[in-house]
């Protein structure tokens, strides 16, 4: 699994023009499924993030989590995370799971955030043409791939 995690002041996903998930203050989640991630893979992902200490104390220092804040999270699908851009100029999404094993996986990652959380997570529609919009605050932007776990 490929993560693009930012922070943001608000962040909000549309499809067919209509708002389907939106939060202030939090975390907004870009999430990449490929056929080769596991259940243990959602675990690690999903605790990593809740628990990164990328928000504000009140010194202004990045050290406290969005769950030490009661923070939100948006997450979003986002297949192209897994594009392959050596060959040519066209990206290959060979990596990229198709629906009938990503579906359930991002269900599954969507339950493990709400456990993590102790709360309910806003989320954008696997598969549709999301409109995404966000105020990245700081700007913080952290990348995680779970089969690179630095």
């Amino acid at each position: 699994m490929k993560a693009v995690v930012q922070r943001v002041s608000g962040a909000q996903v549309k499809v067919d023009g209509n708002v389907i998930g939106a939060i202030n203050y939090g975390l907004l989640v870009l999430l990449g499924i490929e056929d080769t991630d596991t259940e243990e893979d959602i675990a690690w992902l999903c605790a990593k993030i809740v628990y990164l200490r990328i928000c504000n104390d009140e010194s202004g220092v990045m050290n406290v989590s969005i769950k030490d804040l009661n923070g939100n999270l948006l997450l979003v699908s986002q297949f192209t995370l897994h594009a392959s851009t050596k060959k040519g100029n066209r990206p290959s999404y060979i990596k990229a799971s198709k629906p009938n094993f990503a579906i359930p996986m991002y269900h599954k990652c969507i339950s493990q955030f709400e456990t993590e959380l102790g709360k309910p997570i806003h989320t954008g529609e696997f598969g549709a043409d999301m409109k995404v919009s966000l105020v990245n605050d700081g700007p913080v932007t952290i990348i995680i791939d779970t089969k690179n776990k630095e």
